[in-house]
């Protein structure tokens, strides 16, 4: 007689873990069946290893198109991994049981239903719970006795799905290929079966089954898709329910801790807690873990519950160890209740070449994927930090983003360091499959990809872009094409707005060479024919544009004058004399106008009295208050310490708000206010020490006698509203 045994789980929980394992021990099957893809039986061996060490993942994509995969993960505190524990021990034949994904990745996207019901909802709401985690986790998971809860569960499940219409879909499917695999297993002569599923699946497998003519009714016809398969290292923040993972579970770390602490289970959490307070440099004391364990213990017994639970020991957390804070909580709860422990699998594992060549490289420059936020500063000036950064930028241009740029804490002004932050993700895994279209190894397909961007007619930022990724991955062979269609394409746009903003990225571009060894003599030649395009368009570019259209040509022209720093002085000089020539238009929007004044009076063009003769042109009282507003808004951009040392213009400035008349000052006002606003407080409080001076007595009040306190008084509040200071 063929006996086959039901093990209902819930995917990632400890307690139906623990049951399996004892109840596979008690019934010595034959075979075991688990719940998972059956493309994956080839995979099983490789659990031998010692190398692989949940949590890992079975990966399956579609070979013709990887946006259709999945993952199927198991932790240590896995059901479906203790159930291969124990079959790999036990010397008997494992087999994978759900829909294959050949089928489940050509099916449409309205193909993937799961149960109609939430079965856990509905069973906690019975037992007078509000919350079905919590249930759960008392009923089943935080339960370390020997008693056999299958039988329980599988009469709970079986009357929840009495009351539910018949499975459709992709359930339907699921469930009858179970049946098929589990009816070929009886064929095959195994006599003592367990199947390993979801606790949903139960009732479906129960004998009597339906007739197999009803199931192969069901899966006839059905699309395949050609699928590889393979192990993957997975991490416990990618179990937890807020990842977004479907079949995931509120706190890994706190599971995984009550599947392997064998006794004590409060006592170590609770000092484990203490100990990563402790490396914040927060004050926790062994009183306060020993309080601790007795607050949740004695919680737990009010409760009516045979341990401390999860929320027991948060409370006590709270309460005790962080004194309230829920920031500290939070910190718990990211570090141990969620956790980032990241997994191993074997090297034999088959990879994607691309996947394979990185992760030689990755061991050869000694970097670790490591799922915790680390920041790494590198010395480009070495070979390692070279290469290192070498690898990330060519990373970054195929779509992994490993590591992220930030701000370094070291200052320079130089291009020979660089700060990343690097944390790996497990879906970086696939996007490794998808980029593996553009090449075996990390450098090639970096730089298909690039050539790939630079063909046919991309924007002209694409171009920029691809340009400037070419000198930071050392990619020589696409930067030649890259730098042809830069030039092509910096030829045939007629948008100056467009140049503008692509030539910052090339003059940084051509400083990479003198660190990275790269020969930027081609990047300079096509920036300086940028350059002219921009001076000579520059014009009609800026003719007739509004006042939005000003700040945004502002913005650009600062970006182009910070550019041509770099490119040389010979780019700059010509310039300059561009800007000379545009700040003489009488047409000019007054902002810009302003702002071109004040660049060229930084760069030496202007003195002291062209200033004023400008300044005092742009603020007679023919010309609108709003356009004078204008004017010193883009002069003033540049800073305010102009009008600390140079009393001739704090003279012109105060004469022309002296003008305005009453009405139409409170128009300007906020044009001014964003103005004087940006002036720091030192630069406001000198402004107003030199202002206080410019009746040509001393800067303070010296003679009491001769104060006219009522005009004082007066000026006050004009002068506190345009600094921006209490009155």
């Amino acid at each position: 007689m063929t006996e086959t045994h039901l093990l209902g789980i819930r995917h990632h929980g400890p307690g139906s873990a623990r049951a399996v394992a004892t109840r596979l021990a008690e019934l010595e099957p034959d075979v075991v069946l688990i719940e998972g893809p059956p493309e994956a039986d080839a995979l099983v061996e490789l659990t031998e290893d010692p190398a692989m060490q949940p949590p890992v993942a079975l990966l399956a994509y579609a070979t013709d198109d990887v946006s259709r995969a999945a993952f199927w993960p198991f932790a240590v505190f896995s059901p479906e991994w203790q159930a291969l524990t124990y079959a790999r021990e036990a010397g008997i034949p494992v087999r994978f049981c759900d829909l294959p994904a050949a089928h489940t990745f050509a099916a449409g996207p309205d193909e993937h239903a799961g149960p109609p019901v939430d079965p856990l909802a509905l069973l906690a709401s019975a037992g007078g719970y509000d919350d079905p985690e919590r249930w759960w986790d008392d009923v089943v998971e935080s339960r370390r006795d020997s008693e056999n809860p299958f039988d329980v569960i599988a009469d709970a499940m079986t009357a929840v799905r009495e009351d539910e219409d018949p499975p459709q879909g992709s359930e339907a499917r699921r469930e009858a290929y179970m049946r098929s695999v589990l009816r070929r297993t009886r064929k095959d002569g195994f006599e003592n079966i367990a199947v390993v599923c979801g606790a949903w699946h139960v009732p479906a497998l129960a004998d009597p089954l339906p007739p197999a003519s009803h199931d192969q009714s069901v899966l006839k016809g059905l699309p395949k898709r050609k699928v590889a398969c393979t192990w993957v290292p997975w991490t416990h923040g990618r179990l937890a329910t807020a990842s977004g993972y479907g079949a995931g579970v509120r706190s890994p770390g706190w599971y995984h801790h009550l599947f392997t602490t064998p006794d004590d289970v409060t006592t170590r959490w609770l000092a484990g807690v203490a100990a990563v307070l402790r490396e914040e440099d927060l004050p926790v004391s062994t009183a306060h873990v020993i309080e601790a364990v007795r607050l949740a213990e004695t919680l737990a017994t009010l409760r009516g519950r045979s341990s401390a639970g999860l929320a027991e020991v948060t409370e006590a957390t709270r309460s005790v160890l962080c004194g309230g804070d829920e920031v500290q909580v939070e910190l718990v709860t990211r570090r141990l209740v969620v956790g980032e422990r990241l997994g191993e699998v074997p090297d034999r594992v088959p990879q994607p070449p691309l996947a394979a060549d990185l992760t030689a490289t990755a061991k050869r420059l000694r970097l670790k994927k490591d799922p915790i936020v680390k920041e790494l500063d590198l010395d480009l000036r070495t070979p390692g930090g070279l290469d290192r950064s070498k690898l990330l930028h060519r990373l970054r241009i195929l779509g992994i983003e490993w590591g992220s740029r930030e701000a370094s804490a070291r200052r320079n002004k130089g291009t020979f360091r660089e700060t990343w932050a690097l944390a790996w993700e497990p879906s970086f895994e696939v996007d490794l499959v998808a980029a593996a279209v553009y090449g075996t190894t990390v450098p090639s397909a970096a730089t298909a990809a690039v050539r790939g961007t630079v063909e046919g007619t991309p924007p002209l930022d694409e171009v920029t872009t691809a340009v400037e990724n070419c000198l930071l991955a050392d990619l020589p062979e696409a930067l030649p094409e890259a730098l042809a269609a830069l030039d092509a394409r910096a030829a045939a746009d007629a948008d100056v707005a467009r140049l503008m903003s692509a030539l910052p990225a090339l003059a940084r571009a051509t400083r990479y060479g003198n660190v990275r060894g790269t020969d930027t003599g081609a990047l300079r030649a096509v920036a300086d024919r940028m350059l002219d395009r921009i001076c000579a368009g520059l014009p009609p570019a800026t003719h007739g544009i509004d006042d939005d259209a000003a700040a945004r040509m502002a913005q650009l022209v600062d970006g182009v004058h910070d550019a041509t720093s770099l490119l040389g002085e010979e780019p700059k000089e010509r310039w300059l004399a561009a800007l000379a020539r545009l700040a003489e238009r009488p047409s000019l929007p007054p902002l810009l106008a302003g702002r071109l004044t004040r660049i060229l009076h930084d760069a030496g063009l202007l003195d002291a009295l062209d200033i004023e003769l400008r300044l005092g042109r742009a603020l007679t009282p023919g010309i609108a208050p709003s356009a004078g507003a204008a004017y010193v808004e883009g002069f003033f951009d540049g800073g305010a310490l102009l009008l600390v040392h140079d009393e001739g213009l704090l003279r012109v400035i105060d004469a022309w708000l002296a003008a305005i008349p009453a009405d139409v000052f409170t128009e300007v006002l906020p044009l001014l206010r964003r103005t004087f606003g940006a002036f720091s407080g030192p630069e406001k409080r000198a402004i107003g020490h030199r202002a206080a001076g410019l009746d040509g007595t001393a800067a303070v009040v010296a003679v009491a006698e001769e104060l006219d306190e009522d005009r004082a008084e007066r000026v006050l509040p004009v002068l506190a509203t345009l600094l921006g200071v209490g009155a």
